[in-house]
């Protein structure tokens, strides 16, 4: 099997303010049922077959680790629906995936985003690196 990666660097034009109040996200603000956590880089990864033809979408949430000098998996979702997508919020540097989890809305920001088309998934690969078992999760469990 041929790997194919292809990593580009997220050159999204800006979203406007407006933008994201018509769609609910409002950079800065957030209720009292959202939930945020923050992490150095967002992947989105576009996992593709022998064929080339897309899989499945995920992101992937990283923290450099200054330890082991590497970007190291957090937590990874699956995309389910084009409004998960990571977004740009407004002319700043910051990147935000939000999702609704039940009640509770959950919205990850990152200070960086790539977006990669690959064979391999980029966090199993990681568990290699960091296993499951000693990711610091994104939210404490309960």
């Amino acid at each position: 099997m041929n790997l194919m990666i292809c990593i580009a660097t997220w050159s999204a034009v800006s979203l406007s303010a407006a933008t994201f109040s018509a769609s609910g996200i409002l950079p800065g603000g957030r209720d009292s049922n959202t939930t945020v956590a923050e992490v150095d880089l967002v992947e989105l990864n576009h996992f593709l077959d022998d064929h080339g033809r897309e899989v499945f979408r995920q992101v992937v949430f990283f923290d450099w680790s200054r330890k082991n000098r590497q970007f190291e998996v957090r937590a990874w979702r699956l995309v389910k629906h084009p409004s998960q997508l990571p977004r740009q919020v407004d002319q700043s540097s910051t990147y935000l995936v939000r999702w609704q989890d039940k009640s509770i809305t959950r919205q990850v920001r990152a200070k960086t985003m790539r977006e990669t088309w690959s064979q391999e998934d980029p966090e199993r690969v990681n568990r290699v690196i960091l296993p499951e078992n000693q990711r610091r999760p994104l939210w404490p469990t309960n």
